[in-house]
């Protein structure tokens, strides 16, 4: 029950949906190092061929990019059937998020805004892992199952200090499909886990950083923003050896930031 073994990722095959910016990247990396074959997908073909050129260029596991638009159904359906003729997959991580910061104001707010962001965040996870499912099944054993990670957010567990309309609540909605999905495919070996992330440094979170940087850390209790050493590490722990009995939980990556008092 060494700890080298226990949290053990070499050889693992991870689709990474974002991966090629913010937390996703930071997940992406932490696979890779740690010797696993990661699928990175986004609708930017240019930056996931750049975050794959960067990732393989330190020379530990392997990246790959398969472009996807997630907004459009055929897309994720084609980013399935590829990943099929590729790989059979024994671990998944998600990173589909949307800056919190750019929803409309509450009297101006149009539906198809609202639609849009429930559709990236919640919608297209459950169509995804509905057809790579087969993939996972396969690959899953009793004591090895397959893994899925949602990536959810501290605004789904409290009400978030900016109003956040869609964003809160497509994550909120991600939380509870991520335990419905462990209900039902746990008894397929296949765990679904959530983490419900705080702040982290990101080119999504830079704008807000920048002007709200020091409140930002002030309500996070260790007083930091988040590195990607922390989601990463969370991230490996749920796909290794070590996290192979964790199904259905929802775990804070936030520094107490989801528990901290308000004044």
């Amino acid at each position: 029950m060494d700890s080298a073994s226990l949290f053990d990722v070499k050889g693992k095959v991870v689709l990474v949906t974002g991966g090629a910016k913010g937390i996703g990247r930071m997940i992406s990396e932490g696979y890779v190092v740690n010797g696993a074959t990661v699928y990175i997908s986004s609708r930017d073909a240019k930056a996931c061929d750049q975050a794959v050129n960067e990732l393989n260029a330190l020379g530990k596991g392997k990246a790959h990019a398969i472009p996807a638009n997630f907004y459009n159904y055929d897309d994720i359906k084609k980013l399935a059937e590829e990943l099929a003729k590729r790989e059979s997959s024994d671990s998944m991580s998600w990173s589909i998020t949307l800056a919190p910061t750019g929803e409309p104001p509450y009297d101006e707010y149009p539906t198809e805004a609202f639609t849009r962001v429930l559709t990236l965040n919640l919608h297209r996870v459950f169509d995804l892992t509905r057809l790579v499912t087969p993939l996972l099944e396969k690959a899953a054993g009793p004591n090895n199952p397959a893994r899925i990670i949602n990536i959810g957010s501290i605004d789904g567990l409290r009400v978030p200090s900016l109003e956040t309309f869609a964003y809160s609540s497509s994550k909120a909605g991600l939380h509870h499909l991520s335990r419905t999905l462990a209900n039902h495919l746990g008894k397929r070996n296949i765990t679904s886990n959530t983490l419900a992330c705080g702040p982290f440094e990101s080119k999504m979170m830079a704008a807000t950083l920048k002007s709200f940087g020091e409140a930002i850390k002030a309500g996070v209790p260790l007083g930091r923003i988040g590195s990607p050493q922390d989601v990463a590490g969370a991230c490996l722990f749920l796909s290794s050896r070590a996290g192979a009995y964790i199904n259905g939980a929802t775990i804070t990556v936030d520094g107490g930031s989801a528990i901290a008092a308000k004044i």
